[in-house]
């Protein structure tokens, strides 16, 4: 089965399995781990997941990364607009900002997932690790083991540091729309234009994090998915 249909069953890893099972829960523990049984029974394993969820998160990621350019550039223009057309340019850049914090959002679900997933895999690796009687099978395993931490431990990082960006850069657009909100007049859009350099400097260094998040996380991708061909 490749890489693309385990993907689809990891989307809908939520529907009722056949049986009458009920909708397996993700929040606790012992939810967790029906789960991750339930899903290895259906041929999904814990490394398929993990690939999906850091394909997920990249795309996530991408579509921040769009997201955020888009409210730069209405942010931009509305400090070039006539009186006249402020209530409709508010309208628009607050729109930009309610789009800018879900693709954040969307951003941080996808990266707790990758956590989530990644944990399970690793704790149960090095609990099988204990299982081989066969000391150099242990030992090629053991080292596998290592470099994929070693590889998932920058994978994380980079898509943590993207993470940590968006809050400011969301904050600063949340302020300005809602100076706009209250100052719907000319004199308020030239007040706002000192701030529009550092506005576009703190969305040009989130754009150059999430970009190194994923190149991080298509480098990953392909190191998993060429180890499992």
């Amino acid at each position: 089965m490749n890489v693309r249909h385990r993907i689809s069953a990891h989307t809908f890893a939520s529907i009722v399995f056949t049986g009458g099972l009920v909708v397996i829960g993700l929040t606790a523990a012992g939810c967790q781990t029906a789960y991750y049984e339930t899903m290895e029974k259906l041929g999904y394993h814990k490394r398929d997941l993990m690939v999906s969820d850091v394909k997920k998160a990249r795309d996530a990621q991408q579509d921040a990364k769009e997201q955020f350019k888009s409210a730069l550039d209405r942010f931009t223009k509305t400090l070039n607009i006539q009186s006249g057309e402020l209530q409709d340019k508010y309208e628009v850049l607050n729109d930009e900002y309610q789009q800018s914090e879900k693709r954040a959002q969307a951003v941080r679900a996808r990266i707790a997932s990758v956590e989530e997933v990644s944990d399970a895999l690793f704790t149960e690796w090095e609990g099988e690790l204990k299982q081989y009687s066969n000391a150099s099978l242990r030992q090629k395993s053991q080292k596998q083991l290592t470099q994929t931490r070693s590889q998932y431990a920058q994978l994380i990082k980079a898509m943590k540091r993207a993470e940590g960006k968006m809050d400011p850069v969301l904050a600063k657009l949340k302020d300005h729309v809602l100076f706009l909100k209250h100052n719907l007049n000319a004199q308020a859009i030239a007040s706002l234009k000192s701030e529009l350099t550092t506005v576009e400097g703190n969305i040009d260094l989130l754009i150059k994090d999430l970009n190194a998040s994923i190149h991080e996380a298509d480098t990953f991708i392909a190191s998993m998915e060429k180890e499992n061909a």
